[in-house]
């Protein structure tokens, strides 16, 4: 089993910053895929940014150049930099990771709980 542990939510003005860590722990050979999606009220869950094992990442038009995606292999663990957010960043924001099993080798989808952002303007 695998699990996914974030951190670094809050409440942030407009134009500020904050920084997320999702780390992963459990059965793991390898993180093909780690990132962050988010879900507002009301919303569907939409990709915020991922990030591969070979470092390809992927951002939603809404949060290129203000948020970028980096991850730390060695630990398992991935960063979400937020910057110069907007109240419409308001959401919770989930960890996803693509893992490949170190029991059986099997890749699964995992997901974490969720952390809140809130933005106020």
């Amino acid at each position: 089993q695998v699990q996914l542990v974030e951190s670094g939510g809050g409440l942030v003005q407009a134009g500020g910053s904050l920084r997320l860590s999702c780390a992963a722990s459990g059965n793991i050979f390898s993180i093909e895929t780690m990132g962050w999606y988010r879900q507002a009220p009301g919303k569907q869950r939409e990709l915020v940014a991922i990030s591969t094992r070979g470092g390809s990442t992927t951002y939603a038009d809404s949060v290129k150049g203000r948020f970028t995606i980096a991850r730390d292999n060695a630990k398992n663990t991935a960063y979400l930099q937020m910057n110069s957010v907007k109240p419409e960043d308001t959401a919770v924001y989930y960890c996803y990771a693509v893992v490949v099993n170190s029991r059986n080798f099997r890749q699964t989808t995992y997901w974490g709980q969720g952390t809140q952002v809130t933005v106020s303007s």
